[in-house]
């Protein structure tokens, strides 16, 4: 079944090698539900106020920043692989969502967003 909805997605910006103060993409899946769509984005670590979601005919477009709130200042890095930086995930759906009711919300670190069909 994935491999069927795959080919109807256009799934952008899906760089692995990230280095922290770069642009990154996160990873995302999604799913084709009776009343619409759920899209499971992996944001771990990045808060609800830093994120913006836009729709525009068939495309959803999600973008932030994900910012290391645990160090203070004055503490120096031994390793540093978590990406700190603006990211971006551009969804091209097989039809129009414009006009669909949006919810989302964080669980565990993914940034669930549903989207219904308008009526």
């Amino acid at each position: 079944m994935a491999r069927s909805i795959n080919r109807h997605f256009q799934f952008v910006g899906t760089s692995k090698d990230v280095r922290s103060g770069q642009l990154w993409y996160p990873a995302a899946d999604v799913y084709q539900t009776p009343d619409g769509w759920i899209v499971k984005v992996e944001l771990a670590g990045v808060s609800a106020e830093d994120v913006e979601l836009e729709i525009q005919g068939n495309v959803l477009h999600i973008q932030g920043c994900r910012k290391d709130r645990s160090c203070a200042a004055g503490v120096s890095y031994q390793q540093m692989e978590i990406t700190y930086s603006n990211f971006e995930k551009t969804l091209k759906f097989p039809a129009t969502i414009d006009g669909a009711h949006v919810e989302h919300q964080f669980e565990n670190g993914l940034l669930i967003i549903t989207l219904r069909k308008g009526k």
